[in-house]
């Protein structure tokens, strides 16, 4: 019976150490402290760099009078007089900084015995999360190019992407908690705080960095909000392929019971034929990507502001609500609803969508 089927019971783990012996002592204050007198240090040398008049009166200097009142991107500017456009610091320089502060910190609280350990491990890396590091990873080159394209200063591509990261994390945390399984996390809620032991939603995620960029445009006013979700959204929707293919390796996001050709036993779950709901979605935002990135390339990189986000919303959200009909209930408290968790979720964000597209950037265009 099973030879029909594809049978999937490849492990979720990538990499698996036992416990490793470190060569001498390390105090966890110490690493603590090691992390504040880089902070420290990497202000003052990057201070230093900047010369003493800073950034801001080179480019007050080069206004022309016309210009006189115009405001200055300031990290642009820094970006410009350092010649670099990413640091202000070598490479040499940082490494230096970080072994240095690594060494200072392990002998500045060696006399106080403070949280010593001399054992780490066993270390485990799982394939799930290596497709989200490879989500953010592909997201940052993306930003840079799309920056580039801009001529907006890639500093604030390094502090967006921090934005991102955390809001996206714990926006899936959040969502996991309060959409699917809340009865669980209410009941034990020290483990909201165990990421490890899973449990994300993708729909946590997109409102969790819909916040964080509004947070972000709040510290940075001269960047525009529907700007930056236009170029967000490109590597968001790629990044949310390699998720679920993370998904597909830890046997979860599961379809119903199926006879198709390409139903798959996840040996891991059960011996029953399921169809591969994780990869549908996985496929349908590989198509998604070139769609957008298309969309990006045929305005020259610098389309309607709202345009590209709004046909994320569409397109992604659609896909959502459509394949959610090959899977399996995700909330439990939903078994008997005519509608799952996932479709109810995703209606908002398509309507909006709609509503982006025949209004705003309809208007942005007839202006």
């Amino acid at each position: 019976m099973h030879s029909r089927y594809l049978v999937w019971d490849f492990s979720p783990t990538f990499l698996r150490s036992g416990r490793i012996h470190l060569p001498i002592p390390v105090s966890v204050v110490g690493l603590i402290l090691s992390s504040v007198l880089y902070y420290g240090g990497y202000r003052y040398f990057a201070g230093r760099a900047d010369g003493s008049t800073g950034a801001a009166d080179d480019a007050k200097g080069a206004r022309s009078p016309g210009e006189a009142g115009a405001p200055v991107d300031m990290d642009q500017a820094a970006d410009e007089s350092s010649g670099t456009g990413s640091s202000r610091l070598s490479t040499v320089k940082i490494v230096a900084l970080i072994v240095a502060s690594l060494i200072a910190g392990q002998l500045l609280t060696a006399p106080f015995n403070l949280g010593i350990i001399r054992t780490f491990g066993p270390l485990t890396i799982r394939w799930y999360g290596l497709m989200w590091d490879l989500a953010f990873l592909l997201g940052y080159f993306l930003g840079l190019k799309m920056f580039r394209d801009a001529g907006k200063s890639l500093r604030r591509l390094d502090s967006l992407l921090l934005y991102v990261m955390i809001g996206t994390v714990a926006g899936a945390r959040l969502g996991q908690v309060f959409f699917y399984t809340p009865d669980f996390y209410f009941a034990h809620p020290i483990q909201i705080l165990e990421i490890w032991n899973g449990g994300l939603a993708s729909h946590g995620a997109a409102a969790g960095a819909l916040i964080a960029v509004w947070l972000y445009v709040r510290k940075y006013p001269d960047m525009k909000y529907l700007w930056l979700l236009d170029r967000i959204v490109i590597p968001a929707t790629i990044g949310g392929a390699f998720v679920r293919i993370g998904n597909f390796f830890n046997s979860e996001i599961l379809g119903q019971v199926s006879h198709l050709p390409w139903a798959i036993i996840f040996e891991r779950v059960d011996m029953l034929p399921r169809q591969p709901s994780m990869l549908y979605e996985a496929a349908w935002y590989f198509i998604g990507f070139f769609l957008l990135w298309w969309i990006y390339r045929r305005y020259k990189g610098a389309p309607p502001d709202g345009l590209i986000f709004g046909v994320f919303l569409v397109y992604v959200f659609s896909g959502r609500i459509m394949i959610e009909f090959t899977k399996t209930h995700q909330a439990d408290f939903t078994a008997g609803w005519p509608i799952k968790m996932g479709q109810l979720l995703s209606i908002p964000f398509v309507l909006f969508g709609i509503w982006l597209l025949s209004r705003k950037v309809k208007h942005k265009e007839s202006a």
